[in-house]
């Protein structure tokens, strides 16, 4: 099957999260009939495909890496309908793009990434090493019966990879114009200051939450870290939500809910952010507090070396282009190993028009990406190893 007519038959399936809507049996049985052994994993209302393929190392030869590609099935929903131009599940052909909700994030390079698995192992159907595409249906989501799920698997089964590729958007104007060699990590924190609840006509001031922490929410917009460096920017603080109150004009808040988020590169590990906001907290003494603190992603990157140059190489043969390193944006599944030592590098389409109305890609890009992606594959797989 064609890339183009593959990655229609998967936006035609709406597929939002966490439903996979018969995406991964549709690849499976691709991946299947070219002699991939495929497996499903499902966690929770999470699906997830591993296809694997092993080939084989002459006597002597040291063996080849583990290549695996990752990737996702699940899509953000569309938003109103009737403000797209054509119904975001019917893919579209308009204009030298193609039209529909996940074609770019991440539909086309889902497509991509099958159809040049498929090719590369009929080519070679011996390559040294072992070539592998993991699918999850819970990337836009939670993340946590997604791929972070099927981690104990990989371990247990000798199925741990010496290097990943995703096919998340990563070019900014022009395919192949950027990839990202690193990502940094995300940390979600819910900060609950107390007060006490009364009319306002008699609450005292000091009572109030929200009088008490003008200056600490001043503090936090404020926070500017420097630890950023040539590969990584500085981390930021935004505060997201606020809440306090019970809606009522003449009744004064009894708590305030403050919900911020950072995104910290590698040289400001989390626990040092935590007791820094700690310390930040106490100083301005709000009153009594509680402060929640999740990792959803740890930093990782920036990947270098044999990798890289291969990724890079492979790019510039088929694009003829070189492309720039980025560590930026937000989170991929790339965190589930990076942080753990595996070179992650993320190539995929323009991501221009990601969870937008009217998402597309250019025909013309889609029909690249899979001779990219092989081309990846042979630089990696098939260089001379000593």
């Amino acid at each position: 099957m064609d890339v183009i007519s593959l990655t229609k038959e998967l936006i035609a399936r709406r597929s939002i999260t966490p439903e996979d809507a018969g995406c991964q049996p549709l690849l499976a049985g691709i991946l299947s009939e070219a002699g991939f052994d495929v497996s499903h994993h499902r966690f929770g209302e999470v699906d997830n495909l591993l296809a694997t393929h092993v080939g084989e190392t002459s006597e002597g030869e040291r063996p080849g890496p583990h290549v695996m590609w990752i990737g996702h099935t699940d899509v953000v929903p569309s938003g109103p309908e009737d403000q797209w131009t054509s119904p975001p599940f019917e893919p579209t052909e308009r204009d030298g793009f193609l039209f529909g909700r996940g074609v770019a994030d991440m539909k086309g390079s889902d497509a991509a990434m099958v159809v040049a698995l498929c090719g590369f192992v009929k080519a070679h159907p011996n390559h040294p090493g072992r070539v592998s595409l993991v699918i999850t249906s819970d990337e836009e989501g939670p993340a946590v019966d997604g791929i972070k799920a099927l981690v104990p698997y990989l371990k247990d089964n000798q199925l741990w990879p010496d290097a990943c590729l995703v096919g998340e958007p990563s070019s900014q104007a022009v395919l192949g114009d950027q990839i990202r060699i690193g990502r940094r990590g995300s940390i979600q924190a819910v900060l609950r200051i107390k007060g006490k609840q009364g009319h306002t006509a008699y609450a005292l001031p000091e009572d109030n939450p929200v009088h008490r922490a003008g200056p600490l929410m001043a503090a936090l917009g404020a926070l500017r870290f420097d630890d950023g460096d040539a590969a990584f920017d500085h981390s930021r603080l935004q505060i997201s939500n606020i809440h306090a109150g019970t809606g009522a004009d003449n009744v004064s808040p009894g708590e305030l809910v403050i919900h911020f988020n950072i995104r910290n590169n590698p040289n400001s590990p989390a626990d040092g952010l935590k007791t820094k906001i700690e310390s930040l907290i106490e100083q301005h003494d709000p009153g009594p507090w509680t402060l929640h603190w999740r990792v959803s992603a740890e930093p990782f990157g920036p990947c270098s070396g044999e990798f890289l140059d291969a990724v890079v190489g492979a790019c510039a043969k088929t694009l003829s282009r070189t492309p720039r390193l980025d560590t930026g944006g937000g989170t991929s599944d790339g965190r589930f190993f990076g942080p753990e030592g595996v070179p992650v590098i993320e190539v995929g389409p323009v991501n221009a028009t990601i969870h937008q109305v009217d998402e597309r890609i250019l025909l013309s890009d889609l029909e690249k990406l899979p001779d990219l992606y092989r081309a990846m594959m042979e630089a990696v797989l098939l260089a001379p190893r000593v």
